[in-house]
C-alpha cells in the first residue's frame, strides 16, 4: 500500500513539475518579446483613418445584472467611435427588474440617436453562448466587440484594437483586464495577482511564441467572419470562449493579444462568488480538453511546441487535481518516510521537485507590479502576496478538483453566473445583494474537515521530529482555513442559480 501511495504522489509531483516548466517557458517568451519591442520602433500597427473605420457591433450579454447594467451601457456609449458605424446589442436574458432597467436605458440612448437594441429571448437555451449566437444573426458589424456586465471599457478601446485586423488572417484581438476594485480586500488583491500573471505572462507568452491564445469571454473584438467560419458559438461546454478560440485557431485563424490598453472590470468580493467563477472556469477548461486536445495533438499544421503548449493550456485546470492529490497524500507520505527507511532514496530524489516552486516564483515575480522604489521592499511585498496566493490557491484545490472531474466525466450542470456587486470604492458594501443567500454546501463542509486534517499534518511534524513538509502543511492549513471560514462568513453572499436550466 505504501508503494502505491508513493507512486501516485510521485506522479502528481511530476505533473506539477511539467506544468511549471511550461509556465517558465512562457516567461522566457514574454521576456524575449518585450526585449524585442524595446529594440524596435513603431511595433504597433498605425491607427485607422476615419474613412477606413469599419462597422462595429458591440454585444453586451447580461442576465439579472440589476446593480451594474446601467453603468455598463453608460460606459459603452462613451466609446470613441462614429455613431453611424456603431451598433450596440444588449442581449438581455434577465428574469427580474433588470429587464425594465435595460429597456429604459436603451430607450434613453435611442432617443439620443444611438443604434442600440434591446434583444430578449423566450428561453435561455445555451445561456451566454446562446445569447451571443442569437445576436450574431442580426449583427450588422463586420467586427464584434463583447463586454460582460462587470466591465467599464475605455473610450479608445475599439480604435486601439481594430488596426490589427488590417491583416486578413487575424480573427480576434484580446486585451488584458484592469481591476476597478483591486485594493478592496485581501481576496480582490489575490485575484488581481493571479489575473495579472495570466494576462502578462500566459497570454503574452503564448502570443509571442506563436501558440494558441484564448478569448477571455469579454474585452475582445472578433472578426464576424471568423466566428462563423469556426462554427459559431456553441454551448456544450461552460467556457464557450475557450471553445470557440480553439476551433477558430485550428481552422487557421490568428489571434492577437494587445497589451497597449486594458479593460477595467470588477473583481468578485465574496468567496461564494469566487467559487462560482472558479467552478465554471475549471470545469469548462476540462470540458474543452476533452473536446479539443485530441484535435490539437493530431493537427498536421501545428508545430510540435505549439501542440505541447496547446495541450497544457487545455489541461491547465487539472493542476488543481494534482495539487490536491499531493496535498492529501503528503501526510501519509510523511509517515511512510519515517517508518519505511528503504524508501529514503525516493524521498531524496523527490526533493528535486522543489524546482517547480522556483519556476512558479519566477513566473509570478515577473508579472508582479509594485510602485515601491526599493528592490528589497518590492521583493517583500511580492513574497507576501505570492505566499498568500499560493496558500489560498491550495485551499481552493478540493473545490476546483470536483469541477475538473465533473468536466472530464461529462457531467452537465447549470451555468451559474458570478454575481456583480457594483463595487467602485473601498467604502462600497455588497452584503445587501439580492442575488445572494445562505447556502452551506457539502464542499464547504469537507473543506472544514480538511482544515483539521492539515492541522494534524502540522502536529505530525513535531511528533515525528521531521519538519521537511511543515511549511507545506502550514500553507495548506492557512489556505483551507481561509477558504472555509470565508465561505462560512460569507454565507449571506452565496449566489442562487435563479431559474437556471441545467440542460445544455
Amino acid at each position: 500500500m505504501e508503494l502505491i501511495v508513493l507512486i501516485i504522489y510521485g506522479f502528481a509531483l511530476s505533473f506539477i513539475l511539467i506544468y511549471s516548466i511550461v509556465q517558465f517557458n512562457l516567461v522566457l517568451n514574454y521576456l524575449r518579446f518585450h526585449k524585442k519591442q524595446k529594440s524596435e520602433v513603431n511595433t504597433e500597427p498605425k491607427l485607422l483613418t476615419d474613412n477606413e473605420l469599419p462597422f462595429v457591433t458591440i454585444q453586451l450579454p447580461v442576465y439579472n445584472e440589476l446593480y451594474v447594467v446601467e453603468r455598463l451601457i453608460d460606459s459603452v456609449v462613451k466609446i470613441d467611435y462614429p455613431h453611424h458605424k456603431l451598433e450596440i446589442q444588449v442581449a438581455d436574458d434577465s428574469t427580474d427588474s433588470t429587464l425594465e432597467l435595460v429597456a429604459k436605458k436603451v430607450k434613453e440612448y435611442q432617443d439620443k440617436g444611438f443604434d442600440i437594441k434591446h434583444i430578449t429571448r423566450k428561453n435561455r437555451i445555451g445561456f451566454k453562448a446562446g445569447a451571443l449566437a442569437e445576436c450574431l444573426k442580426t449583427a450588422k458589424g463586420e467586427f464584434i466587440a463583447i463586454f460582460d456586465a462587470d466591465f467599464l471599457p475605455r473610450q479608445e478601446f475599439i480604435k486601439a484594437c481594430l488596426p490589427y485586423f488590417k491583416n486578413d488572417n487575424i480573427g480576434m484581438v484580446q486585451v488584458p483586464w484592469g481591476h476597478i476594485n483591486k485594493n478592496y480586500s485581501f481576496l480582490t488583491k489575490l485575484q488581481a495577482f493571479a489575473l495579472d500573471a495570466h494576462f502578462t505572462i500566459e497570454q503574452t507568452g503564448r502570443f509571442a511564441g506563436g501558440h494558441f491564445i484564448n478569448f477571455n469571454g469579454t474585452a475582445g473584438i472578433w472578426r464576424k467572419k471568423c466566428i462563423i467560419d469556426a462554427g459559431g458559438w456553441q454551448y456544450d461546454t461552460l467556457t464557450e470562449d475557450l471553445d470557440l478560440s480553439y476551433r477558430a485557431q485550428l481552422k487557421g485563424w490568428k489571434f492577437v493579444f494587445n497589451d497597449s490598453i486594458d479593460a477595467p472590470a470588477e473583481l468578485p468580493v465574496a468567496m461564494s462568488a469566487i467559487k462560482n467563477q472558479q467552478f465554471r472556469w475549471m470545469k469548462g477548461g476540462a470540458e474543452n480538453f476533452v473536446k479539443s486536445a485530441g484535435k490539437v495533438i493530431l493537427s498536421h499544421n501545428l508545430p510540435f511546441k505549439t501542440k505541447i503548449h496547446g495541450f497544457m493550456h487545455l489541461m491547465s485546470s487539472s493542476i488543481f487535481v494534482f495539487v490536491f492529490i499531493t496535498s492529501l497524500l503528503s501526510i501519509p507520505t510523511l509517515y511512510i518516510k519515517n517508518y519505511f527507511p528503504k524508501y529514503t532514496m525516493i524521498f531524496t530524489i523527490s526533493s528535486l521537485f522543489l524546482i517547480s516552486l522556483i519556476f512558479l516564483i519566477i513566473f509570478y515575480k515577473v508579472s508582479f507590479h509594485d510602485k515601491s522604489k526599493k528592490p528589497i521592499v518590492k521583493w517583500w511585498h511580492f513574497l507576501i502576496r505570492f505566499v498568500t496566493f499560493l496558500s489560498v490557491s491550495m485551499g481552493l484545490s478540493f473545490h476546483n478538483t470536483i469541477a475538473v472531474i465533473e468536466g472530464y466525466l461529462g457531467k452537465k450542470s447549470s451555468f451559474i453566473r458570478t454575481p456583480k456587486f457594483n463595487i467602485l470604492s473601498n467604502s462600497d458594501s455588497w452584503k445587501a445583494n439580492k442575488y445572494l443567500s445562505k447556502n452551506l454546501n457539502t464542499i464547504t463542509i469537507i473543506e472544514g474537515i480538511l482544515v483539521i486534517y492539515f492541522l494534524y499534518g502540522i502536529a505530525s511534524a513535531f511528533y515525528l521530529n521531521d519538519f521537511g513538509l511543515l511549511p507545506f502543511h502550514v500553507l495548506l492549513f492557512f489556505g483551507f482555513g481561509t477558504v472555509f471560514f470565508s465561505s462560512v462568513f460569507h454565507l449571506k453572499t452565496t449566489s442562487v442559480p435563479v431559474n437556471e436550466n441545467s440542460k445544455k
